[in-house]
């Protein structure tokens, strides 16, 4: 499973080399890549147990797919964006009196817990 994720993922980044749409090109890549973690995370719990340390491999594709996706989210429009972080789990909200943009993230679709992250803006936005 996670090496059909891989090629997967692969696929998509030619897609989008190729001219296909980013909205839904990286749509397709949070999809293939939820699906690698709950792949991933099933493995592990199942082989190693709770808790173990993921492989330098493991590493380094989970770094490369988050990378494509950030390529992909960069060429799209606002509105894209939105729905794009909609998908993924984020709120972004801007206090422009505090120049700051509040993130929130909801680390499992599933659960109803979130985060709040506050980061700092400079220059003009």
């Amino acid at each position: 499973m996670i090496a059909d994720c891989d090629a997967e993922l692969a696929t998509h980044r030619t897609a989008l080399e190729a001219g296909a749409g980013p909205a839904l090109v990286t749509q397709w890549i949070a999809e293939t890549q939820a699906r690698k973690a709950r792949a991933v995370a099933e493995l592990r719990t199942t082989t190693e147990g709770r808790g173990s340390q993921m492989t330098r491999d493991e590493i380094a594709r989970l770094v490369r797919s988050i990378s494509d996706l950030a390529a992909a989210v960069r060429q799209v429009e606002a509105a894209d964006k939105a729905e794009i972080y909609r998908h993924l789990g984020l709120a972004l909200v801007y206090d422009s009196g505090k120049h700051k943009v509040v993130v929130e993230t909801s680390l499992n679709h599933h659960l109803a817990t979130t985060r709040r992250l506050p980061f700092g803006v400079r220059g003009g936005t």
